[in-house]
């Protein structure tokens, strides 16, 4: 039987954690990974407000006691002074993965000049149950659909790659299960080395 992806999705906003507006990041995330994978996957969510802490020991409990294999944040990451999301990410990290942010702001930076005052970041964080990936999102729903697919031209030719074609294979690389996507959504792209495992 196929091990099933367990993916932690944290939505980190003061004024939706006080209930001040809806959350949107975490519905976003769930209908798009709906649409996208074709293998086995539930998830945990967090909504918590801005406070670096409280994002450190939400990302540690999502790794190393929930056992997510993958923990995605949406908020927190402009130059706002209240914006502390990739510094909580990196505290808690092992190893960082500069090509995530490098791509979110290429792909970003595709609709909007202000894309360069992003700071979101990737990292593993190792534990007792083995490695997670964490990313670090933008806010709204139409951003975070941009980042994981990329930029498409009319004819539906990929110009700029999303980040999620390359989540699959890191996840092999890090002792994660294998994740299939529907390639109408996003294509997970692998090496032809790559060895899908048996049993």
């Amino acid at each position: 039987m196929q091990e099933e992806l367990l993916i932690g999705l944290v939505s980190i906003s003061d004024r939706a954690s006080g209930g001040v507006y809806e959350d949107k990041g975490i519905p976003a995330l769930q209908e798009w990974f709906g649409a996208a994978l074709a293998s086995p996957w539930r998830m945990e969510t967090r909504l918590i407000p801005d406070e670096q802490a409280r994002i450190e020991q939400t990302l540690i409990e999502l790794c190393d006691v929930a056992g997510c294999h993958l923990v995605l944040t949406t908020g927190g990451t402009g130059p706002a002074p209240r914006d502390v999301t990739p510094e909580a990410t990196l505290a808690v990290a092992h190893k960082v993965m500069p090509g995530f942010g490098e791509q979110m702001r290429q792909i970003s930076l595709a609709f909007v000049p202000t894309a360069i005052l992003s700071r979101q970041v990737g990292a593993i964080r190792q534990h007792a149950r083995g490695q997670s990936l964490i990313l670090n999102l933008p806010g709204q729903p139409k951003s975070i659909r941009e980042t994981l697919e990329g930029v498409k031209d009319a004819d539906g030719t990929q110009r700029v790659p999303g980040i999620f074609a390359a989540v699959p294979y890191c996840l092999d690389l890090i002792g994660g299960p294998w994740v299939e996507t529907r390639e109408s959504v996003v294509k997970a792209f692998r090496p032809k080395s790559a060895i899908r495992p048996t049993g």
